[in-house]
C-alpha cells in the first residue's frame, strides 16, 4: 500500500506544479494548441495519480498480482503519455527538436499502458 500512496501522491503533487507552471510560466511562450497539449498531459497525470491512490486503498482488500500490474502500467502511462506530451508541447523552447520523431510514437504507448492498467484493475477486482 505504501508504494501506491507514495507514488500516487508524488504524481498528483507534480501535476499541480506542472499545471501551475503551464498556466503561468508557459502561457506567454506556447501557442494555444501547445498549451492545450501540455494541459492534456497534466489532466491524464492527475487522473492516473488518483487511480494509483485508489490502488493503495484497494490493496488492503484485494491481495492479487493484477493490482501491482495496474500500478506499473499506470506509472508507465504517466511517464510515457504525459511525459511525452510535456516534451512535445514545449519542443520549440526546450531545445529537443531533434527527438520529435521519437516522442510522437511514445505517446500512444503511454495510452496503451493506461488501458492495460485499467484492464488489470478490472481483473484484480473481478477475481475476488
Amino acid at each position: 500500500m505504501s508504494k501506491y500512496i507514495t507514488l500516487g501522491s508524488i504524481f498528483a503533487g507534480t501535476a499541480v506544479i506542472l499545471g501551475a507552471f503551464g498556466a503561468h510560466a508557459l502561457k506567454e511562450k506556447l501557442s494555444i494548441q501547445q498549451l492545450q497539449v501540455f494541459e492534456t498531459g497534466v489532466k491524464y497525470q492527475f487522473y492516473h495519480a488518483f487511480a494509483i491512490l485508489i490502488l493503495g486503498l484497494l490493496s488492503e482488500r484485494f491481495h492479487v498480482p493484477a493490482l501491482n500490474y495496474s500500478f506499473w502500467f499506470f506509472t508507465a502511462g504517466i511517464l510515457l503519455f504525459s511525459g511525452s506530451l510535456y516534451l512535445l508541447s514545449t519542443i520549440d523552447i526546450n531545445g529537443l527538436s531533434g527527438i520529435k520523431s521519437i516522442l510522437g510514437p511514445i505517446t500512444p504507448l503511454g495510452g496503451l499502458c493506461f488501458s492495460l492498467g485499467w484492464i488489470s484493475l478490472i481483473i484484480a477486482v473481478k477475481g475476488k
